[in-house]
């Protein structure tokens, strides 16, 4: 029964996603944003969502916010013997723009050495979903740097 109440919660709030107000132009006092279907596939299909057992040796977490807005992130990556980062978790309290960009930093991720990870930054994924400058705190970098260092911590 919950799932189903979620599920419905979920559309409704895709719907608001999608479309503009169906106000006169002179009723709305700013116009209306939309958001790109980049943006709305991540959030209503988000990858990776979870969390990995903290305390193996090769699992890194790293935790990030934004105090303004109230977005916060746990970003958590596994590593092999190689260094290449296996798999990608993530839990984000935040606006569909933010889950969206931890779920696409999550799918970039992988595969990639700790290195190479720490290279994406929060405007490559911001163009990626098309987001506006106004939503750009929303794809938080500082969760891979943080879990890297926490990662890093375990390993020395």
């Amino acid at each position: 029964m919950a799932a189903a109440g979620a599920g419905r919660l979920r559309r409704a709030a895709s719907a608001l996603l999608l479309r503009s107000p169906r106000l006169p132009a002179r009723e709305l006092s700013a116009p209306a944003r939309l958001y790109h279907k980049k943006v709305v596939d991540h959030y209503e299909n988000p990858r990776n969502v979870g969390s990995l057992d903290k305390t193996s040796k090769n699992v890194g977490t790293g935790l990030v916010g934004a105090p303004a807005c109230g977005d916060v992130m746990k970003l958590q990556i596994q590593v092999d013997e190689k260094g290449k980062i296996v798999d990608a978790r993530f839990k984000t309290f935040g606006c569909g723009s933010a889950i969206a960009s931890s779920s696409l930093a999550t799918e970039w991720v992988k595969g990639k050495t700790v290195e190479e990870a720490l290279t994406i930054k929060n405007t490559d994924i911001a163009k990626e979903l098309c987001l506006p400058p106004v939503k750009l705190h929303c794809s938080r970098e500082g969760g891979m740097r943080n879990s890297s260092l926490n990662l890093l911590t375990k390993l020395v």
